[in-house]
């Protein structure tokens, strides 16, 4: 249930859906969305969900916590219908939440948690919720440009783009041969790039709704590795990185801050221009990724695909 010390919202309050709030983009993203509407924020930390809930309240906002297990499509579904029984005015959706591992990891179900996290998740709670949102709302994807091989700084950095196979292949953890050695850079990228082509889909099938999706820049102050970093790494991003990154940022265009992502996707949820369909970049300019994903046809498969792996879990 969600928390009951939450605020109720008048009937006019939107409310705004918002994944992975507990750190880096997604925390600045839940207290710049917190100066517009109610924010229901979905993580599987109870305990981090309701500080960051009494922050959004001790600052006027309001916040309601919904415990979601992303990568447990059982636990998304359960949330999806949490959410709609609190019968709030809702006005848009954030998927945001993502991992990134160095080395992979299954969930209960056996499936790649990157791709559970970064793709199925997202996928099952968008589709659950989209006809609970009005005419207008606002969807957005929060992914990312590695999922283009031709991309250079990501390819610096180790990826070699998106490596997509089928979706069941995708949920065992195998891809396309000739990666990157960090097979976990595959299974982020691979996740990514699934989730880009959704976005692409919904929009499409969902003329009614404006679902788009950005790219939030290279954000080296994020904690994506999780658990999966060492100690060292953990204090290099905490307290050297956000020193450097904004004297960095006037030189090297992908260079982003939490705060600044942020700001971006907070436009794109609250805008009322009508744009659908759009990948926007880290300054919030339309974008092109990989020649693959920018094609329908495969578009097409990988939601055809996802749905059907999805449709084969026991009930």
């Amino acid at each position: 249930m969600p928390n009951s010390t939450s605020k109720t919202p008048s009937a006019e309050r939107k409310a705004y859906i918002l994944t992975g709030p507990t750190s880096g983009i997604g925390r600045c993203t839940a207290l710049d969305v917190a100066k517009h509407g109610t924010v229901v924020l979905m993580s599987r930390d109870r305990e981090k969900l309701d500080a960051l809930q009494k922050e959004i309240q001790r600052k006027g906002g309001n916040a309601v916590s919904v415990v979601c297990d992303l990568s447990d499509v059982s636990s998304v579904q359960r949330a999806a219908a949490e959410i709609v029984r609190l019968n709030f005015p809702l006005a848009g959706l954030v998927n945001n939440a993502g991992i990134l591992q160095m080395r992979p990891t299954k969930n209960a179900r056996g499936w790649d948690m990157s791709y559970a996290t970064n793709h199925l998740g997202p996928f099952v709670l968008t589709e659950a919720l989209m006809p609970h949102l009005p005419d207008g709302a606002n969807v957005v994807f929060v992914v990312s440009a590695v999922e283009d091989p031709e991309r250079k700084p990501a390819v610096s950095a180790g990826f070699r783009g998106g490596r997509y196979i089928s979706a069941d292949a995708s949920a065992r953890g195998e891809w396309k041969p000739g990666g990157s050695t960090k097979t976990g850079f595959d299974a982020y990228a691979t996740s990514k790039q699934a989730m880009l082509a959704a976005a692409m889909v919904f929009a499409r099938e969902r003329p009614r709704l404006h679902i788009n999706a950005i790219e939030p820049g290279f954000n080296p102050t994020t904690g994506l590795g999780g658990d999966d970093v060492s100690a060292f790494v953990r204090f290099v991003q905490r307290f050297v990185v956000p020193l450097l990154v904004p004297l960095l940022m006037p030189f090297i265009k992908i260079l982003s801050t939490p705060k600044r992502a942020a700001r971006e996707i907070t436009k794109i949820l609250i805008d009322t221009s009508g744009h659908t369909g759009v990948y926007f970049d880290e300054a919030g300019h339309p974008m092109q990724g990989s020649a693959l994903v920018h094609d329908p046809k495969f578009q097409n498969r990988v939601v055809a695909e996802t749905r059907a792996l999805l449709a084969a879990i026991p009930a």
